[in-house]
């Protein structure tokens, strides 16, 4: 029997194993070449996917020290707090009304939601630049909080409509013949319960927010308002120079966040919705 499930496991292990190597062999090249020094990144004869030469800190070193990359990364966080803190606040009131209330058009509301979701961030930017230049934001970080939910609003809001459409409607009806509004339901009853499926919104909301580019390439240009992709790309590429160890030093930090997050937060939102509406 033990080796019947040692077996079964081994096969379990080797059978993701390859898409654990894809998944994380961009991962490993970053760091490898953020700690990799010049001489060697440049050498066409050196290890690729190891160290020839002792590992330094010199690329890290050169981002806080000669580059606004603390700056960048504080605009980033910002930003995606802001935008995502206003989209799961909209998002929650308009999917509660689509799944819970009947009005006419609610369903081809919600299908248009979507809709607006699929629609690609390169036919908005240039309507949304008009907008921002009419609100004076232009070049500001505000211009970000204020862009970003147009995006995360339609695909929060459509993420959870169906986790609402879930939650048994007698808590709602109790809560109702109790002597609570359709908002005392929402805040006393349904959101207590929907816990795991706004903290799911909340989580990609959050990672859209933090890796957006076209929005925040196109309407920021000065660097003390930048957040961190675009900077990176665009202050540490100068004409056909590439800093690569920079570079990679970059997105391995702005990659850490997002990484600490979904590993604090992951297993608490898959536990709560594999549990279910009721416990």
């Amino acid at each position: 029997m033990v080796g019947r499930r040692t077996r079964r496991a081994a096969a379990y292990y080797l059978a993701v194993l390859p898409f654990v190597v894809v998944l994380l062999f961009p991962f490993y090249w970053m760091v490898i070449t953020s700690l990799k020094q010049n001489t060697e990144l440049y050498d066409l004869k050196a290890i690729p996917l190891w160290f020839q030469s002792a590992p330094t800190l010199e690329h890290y070193r050169f981002l806080f020290e000669r580059t606004a990359f603390a700056t960048w990364m504080g605009n980033t966080a910002l930003v995606a707090v802001l935008s995502t803190a206003i989209a799961v606040a909209i998002s929650t009131l308009a999917a509660y009304a689509l799944a819970r209330m009947r009005f006419r058009g609610g369903e081809t509301l919600g299908g248009l939601i979507f809709a607006v979701y699929l629609v690609p961030t390169t036919l908005l930017f240039i309507p949304l630049a008009q907008v921002l230049r009419a609100l004076n934001l232009g070049d500001t970080r505000w211009a970000l909080v204020v862009s970003y939910p147009t995006f995360l609003v339609p695909f929060a809001t459509w993420l959870l409509m169906s986790y609402f459409r879930t939650i048994p409607k007698e808590l709602e009806e109790s809560a109702l013949i109790d002597g609570c509004g359709y908002v005392g339901a929402l805040v006393r009853v349904i959101l207590p319960t929907a816990i795991p499926g706004v903290l799911t919104a909340t989580l990609f909301a959050f990672t859209l927010s933090w890796n957006e580019f076209i929005y925040a390439v196109t309407f920021v240009s000065s660097t003390a308002q930048k957040t961190l992709g675009p900077a990176v790309v665009t202050e540490l590429i100068r004409g056909d120079v590439y800093y690569w160890g920079e570079l990679m030093a970059g997105a391995v930090l702005g990659s850490v966040p997002i990484a600490v997050i979904y590993a604090f937060l992951l297993d608490y939102y898959i536990s709560g919705l594999t549990a279910g509406a009721i416990k």
